[in-house]
């Protein structure tokens, strides 16, 4: 019983410092959204913070899940597409507020909707419950992704 409590604050912990450390290395997010002109629908600076760390204690739990899971089948394909929506959502605020690459960000923001989505479908095999963790994530990188683009083209 100890070791599954460990196993799930490691897990949410260690997704909430990825975000943590992806925003340190993107510098002043704030400051620099505020600058932007923004497309319709653009949440306030403050929301999307506090957004961001709801997902990712919800992203550690979906981890947990598959990783606490009795499914017999292999999980390597499931650890391979976190590990990439994981790395694609780190390095995203890094080039978007942290270099102003945003096409290029826009883009990153595209290929996290996408493993996310490949994710879900993987996750769903193993634990229907951290499928279901993954759709807020889902919806708002789908979201994300509106205004990525959108900031892209008004900026």
């Amino acid at each position: 019983m100890l070791k599954r409590f460990f196993t799930l604050l490691a897990c949410v912990i260690g997704v909430e410092l990825v975000g943590s450390i992806s925003g340190f290395f993107a510098g002043d997010i704030p400051a620099v959204y505020a600058q932007l002109n923004k497309p319709l629908f653009s949440p306030p600076g403050s929301l999307v913070g506090t957004v961001w760390i709801i997902l990712y204690a919800l992203i550690g739990l979906a981890l947990f899940l598959v990783i606490d899971s009795k499914e017999r089948r292999s999980k390597t394909f499931a650890y391979f597409l976190f590990a990439i929506q994981l790395v694609l959502n780190f390095i995203w605020s890094i080039i978007f507020f942290g270099a102003s690459h945003f096409w290029i960000a826009s883009f990153i923001s595209l290929f996290l909707l996408i493993s996310i989505l490949f994710s879900i479908r993987e996750f769903r095999m193993i634990s229907k419950v951290a499928a279901v963790c993954f759709i807020p994530y889902l919806v708002w990188v789908a979201f994300a992704t509106y205004l990525s683009f959108g900031l892209a083209i008004l900026n």
